[in-house]
């Protein structure tokens, strides 16, 4: 094999491994831009906490909160344990809880007029 050709299959390798990245990428973005679940994850940021927490945090009857926090835990964004009956839920990594933070932030920003900063 020619140099050229491996470099060529590390190339399209490297394209499909950066066009999946991309995809799951938009997917957790799409999730965060649902005002309910970016609720959702705004709080557990803060720690871990079971349905009837966040369920006063978001204001939200406890089926739409359950259903929210299915779609979560079916893209593997948040953990879940259970503590006798109940079911606790928790952020499955510290990505996302900045993630949460740099797009509240973003929106604190353009709220306030804010000028712009790195």
């Amino acid at each position: 094999m020619s140099a050229r050709m491996h470099l060529s299959g590390a190339h399209d390798s490297q394209e499909r491994d950066q066009g999946e990245r991309l995809a799951v990428a938009a997917g957790i973005l799409s999730l965060l831009a649902d005002r309910t679940r970016l609720a959702l994850l705004r709080r557990l940021s803060e720690g871990e906490a079971d349905v009837t927490a966040l369920t006063a945090a978001c204001d939200l009857a406890r089926p739409a909160v359950s259903q929210h926090l299915a779609r979560l835990r079916l893209a593997d964004l948040v953990a879940t344990r259970k503590e006798g009956r109940r079911v606790v839920y928790s952020l499955r990594h510290g990505h996302l809880r900045r993630l949460v933070e740099e797009a509240l932030n973003a929106a604190d920003h353009q709220l306030g007029h804010l000028p712009p900063h790195d």
